[in-house]
């Protein structure tokens, strides 16, 4: 039986949110030269993967966390992604910003959530983890538990498993980088030598093509 992290593997591929490019990498903003980019917000456009993702996720913290109060969203990201787990598991649902609002109450965290709740953040995709740990850091200041974080994607970077550990948050995943490759050879995506290039760049992404 095929395993989540292959079906979802296959699903990002198949509508383009994960595009690879070995030999024509892209550009990241952060200037690291990358074979890979991903933009999970593609799954929203399409109901059969964005049910399955939904339904997934909903699984997972049903299992992982069924003690939870709310699901709380990255911005922007997982914020449609986020609603659409609470409105499943009908539980209130939030979203965290990057940076305070500037005007009015210039609110970090948009909606109603009251401090002691135990809080599962639900993410797109994960790549140093820096962006998602705000969050956390966010809803723990505002008195709540977070009790994990669940993403579609990660890249699998040891940066963002030190960071995880470091900030005591447990992460889950429904598919991967690694899974990622090895589908991509199963199905032809890429060649022998496009998978070679594609695990180099992961052990020194900063460094990779320079």
């Amino acid at each position: 039986m095929e395993k989540v992290s292959e079906t979802i593997a296959k699903q990002l591929l198949q509508i383009k949110a994960i595009k690879l490019q070995p030999t024509n990498p892209f550009t990241w903003a952060s200037g690291w030269n990358s074979p890979i980019y991903c933009d999970n917000r593609k799954t929203l456009s399409f109901p059969e993967v964005r049910d399955y993702i939904k339904s997934e996720f909903v699984a997972l913290v049903n299992e992982l966390y069924p003690e939870a109060d709310a699901i709380a969203g990255v911005a922007t990201g997982a914020i449609a992604q986020g609603a659409l787990v609470a409105d499943a598991l009908k539980k209130p649902f939030v979203y965290v910003r990057s940076s305070p609002k500037g005007h009015g109450m210039e609110n970090l965290i948009e909606g109603d959530i009251a401090p002691g709740k135990k809080v599962v953040v639900i993410e797109d995709l994960i790549s140093t983890g820096g962006s998602s740990l705000k969050a956390v850091e966010a809803l723990r200041k505002a008195g709540c538990e977070v009790l994990g974080m669940a993403a579609i994607f990660t890249y699998g970077f040891q940066t963002a498993v030190d960071n995880f550990t470091v900030k005591e948050v447990k992460l889950n995943t429904l598919s991967d980088y690694q899974t990622l490759i090895e589908v991509a050879a199963q199905t032809g995506y890429v060649s022998t030598d496009d998978v070679k290039t594609l695990s180099s760049w992961r052990n020194d992404p900063a460094h990779w093509g320079k």
